[in-house]
């Protein structure tokens, strides 16, 4: 995998519309299925609604956002109508999230965020536009980043370093049970996922997951069986393969397997 953009033959000149091209470019030639490892990633014609790029052997999506500075908690996206439409499909694309360094016309980072992650809890919706603006009333939405566990952020390229692909798509497989689960389940299962992330690899007691309860109560205040509804989703996550039972109220989340 090679880092540097090829310079575009085009007509455009500005700088947003090179960083698109070189981008684009570079994704079409380098980027791999991490849903079924092809090698091959083709690209949509120009001006598609939120997906630029699929894979012709599992027909998984891909949505590429590319930009300078790192990625923060909030990502503007499209048409909320959209957004919202599009998560009840199968075809919701994954997102890819590109850095790069303009200056050596290069890309430094690359990090795909699998489509099961993401639910409406996720997407936020942007106030309509003044009706001073050309699109008027319309509204857009955001991406919640933050509210995305750490092994929903897989990376292809960290600091100008590929990732082995093996563990790419191990990392991939360890969480794709969530497709199966439905639509309402997964809300509460990815707020559970990222509670699990602050004990990192260590094990962690059921008390201690408690303590998150008042978060989970917030972000979910119609329901009032917070606590059982949490040993759900760990009981749902340990017969997934995410959490091993360690012993009676003991948890660990299990490493992805290197095949």
């Amino acid at each position: 995998m090679k880092f540097g953009f090829r310079e575009p033959n085009t007509i455009y000149v500005s700088a947003s519309q090179r960083a698109r091209i070189w981008t684009e470019q570079w994704v079409s030639e380098w980027l791999y299925c991490p849903n079924c490892g092809n090698p091959e990633v083709l690209q949509f014609p120009a001006n598609l609604p939120l997906a630029d790029f699929y894979c012709p052997r599992c027909n998984d999506q891909y949505e590429l956002k590319s930009q300078k500075k790192p990625f923060g908690a909030m990502l503007a996206n499209g048409a909320y109508s959209t957004k919202m439409e599009r998560l009840k499909s199968a075809s919701n694309p994954n997102l890819l999230l590109l850095n790069y360094d303009a200056s050596k016309a290069a890309v430094t980072d690359l990090c795909i965020i699998p489509k099961h992650f993401f639910v409406p809890e996720i997407v936020e919706q942007r106030k309509p536009l003044a009706a001073t603006a050309r699109r008027a009333g319309w509204v857009g939405s955001n991406i919640l980043l933050s509210r995305v566990p750490q092994t929903g952020r897989i990376h292809l390229v960290k600091n100008s370093i590929a990732i082995p692909q093996v563990h790419v798509l191990a990392q991939w497989k360890q969480t794709i049970f969530l497709r199966g689960q439905p639509a309402e389940m997964r809300g509460w299962l990815i707020e559970v996922m990222k509670c699990v992330d602050m004990f990192g690899d260590r094990e962690f007691e059921i008390n201690e997951i408690y303590e998150f309860a008042p978060m989970l109560a917030r972000r979910y205040p119609d329901n009032n069986n917070v606590k059982p509804k949490i040993r759900q989703q760990l009981q749902v996550l340990r017969d997934s393969g995410y959490l091993k039972f360690v012993s009676r109220g003991r948890y660990r989340r299990i490493q992805p397997i290197i095949l």
